[in-house]
């Protein structure tokens, strides 16, 4: 079989997982709520990943930082809602994609009604009390990489809104939820500190900008967003042998290039145009994704040649299939990028590799190229 072609024939795998999903019940940040958060039902909420209670105060507080160690302890529930409903509305909106079975899309519209737009179980689309430190701060810019998950939205609600499963209205509802969302990111002191950040949480907010700008017809700040891979982004954070030093310093250098990778490769997914091809961008250096790319491939193919320490926690669980394999293969037709998103293992179940394995259902951003 054309190796270039392959990934496209496992839909029984992707009608089994609307399946599943179809028995899912629907999912919102209203059912659940942390002691600490200062906002409403409606309002996320989440804890810093690497903080945990001060071992030397009497009350905990205020928290301290291990990176890369996360606090068992965190507040979590609010995360884990956004991404199931997010992995349910993805699983649902690609088995209709290839089935034409309408009781998935109709699934799919009932899990974004009941997060985005039912006045009793909606999210408000701000993020002023993500990441909060206990004793420190009660949200914090970097917590907006919380809801990096929510990229896979827009593409699974286009193919739901074209089976007719979302009214025009509810449509343009959903498009104002996350126009709203997105100028919050733009305007509000957490989205700036999130945008000028020196490490992936820059690159991640530029991704999310870039999803929700272009799921809501915004193409000044697509632009923005396009200028920043290229004049911001891949000048201040690649190394000239395409490595990422910001994350190679972390205590968990090889997850965090991985994760890196995928999101500035994703970067090139959203933002390439006919005239502005990203994935061929290079600076005068020679600096660009393929030079990423290749840099990191040799450690993804054979992980026992990585010259760095191992990572402090799941080191064991990576790599695992990310969409920027299928994507990179299929932009330079290179098959040793689509061999490693045919051959790793999907689905990782240990919730920090999840985390940090955005897109679930690939094919509806194929669908949109």
């Amino acid at each position: 079989m054309d190796t270039l072609c392959e990934w496209r024939t496992d839909l029984e795998e992707v009608k089994a997982k609307a399946d599943r999903s179809l028995e899912a019940p629907l999912i919102g940040i209203t059912e659940c709520r942390s002691a600490l958060s200062p906002g409403g039902k409606h309002d996320y909420y989440s804890n810093g990943d690497y903080w945990w209670p001060n071992p030397v105060t009497p009350n905990g507080l205020p928290y301290v930082r291990r990176d890369g160690e996360s606090y068992p302890g965190a507040f979590t529930a609010h995360r884990e809602a956004l991404r199931e409903m997010r992995t349910h509305t993805a699983n649902l909106a690609a088995g209709y994609a290839v089935s034409g079975r309408r009781i998935y899309a109709d699934k799919a519209a009932a899990f974004l009604r009941y997060f985005f737009l039912d006045a009793s179980t909606r999210m408000n689309p701000h993020l002023r009390y993500a990441q909060a430190i206990p004793g420190v701060c009660p949200g914090r810019g970097f917590g907006i990489i919380d809801t990096l998950h929510l990229i896979d939205v827009p593409a699974a609600a286009e193919v739901i809104e074209a089976a007719g499963a979302l009214s025009e209205r509810e449509g343009l509802l959903l498009r104002r939820w996350f126009a709203d969302y997105l100028e919050w990111m733009l305007t509000h002191p957490y989205g700036l500190e999130e945008r000028d950040a020196s490490n992936n949480h820059a690159v991640c907010w530029t991704v999310q900008a870039a999803a929700f700008a272009s799921y809501t017809g915004n193409a000044a700040v697509m632009a923005m967003c396009r200028e920043r891979y290229k004049r911001i982004l891949l000048p201040s954070q690649m190394a000239a042998d395409g490595s990422f030093p910001l994350e190679l310093a972390r205590t968990k250098p090889y997850g965090y290039s991985i994760f890196v990778l995928d999101n500035m490769a994703t970067l090139c997914q959203l933002l390439s145009t006919p005239d502005d091809d990203l994935w061929r961008f290079r600076l005068p250096d020679g600096r660009g994704i393929r030079l990423g790319l290749d840099y990191l491939y040799p450690y993804l193919a054979n992980k026992p040649s990585w010259p760095l320490p191992p990572d402090i926690e799941h080191f064991e669980s990576w790599p695992v299939r990310m969409s920027f394999m299928l994507y990179a293969g299929l932009a330079f037709q290179d098959v040793r990028y689509l061999d490693l998103w045919l051959t790793l293992a999907p689905d990782s179940t240990v919730p920090e590799i999840r985390r940090n394995t955005v897109i679930r259902q690939p094919m509806l951003w194929l669908m949109q190229t």
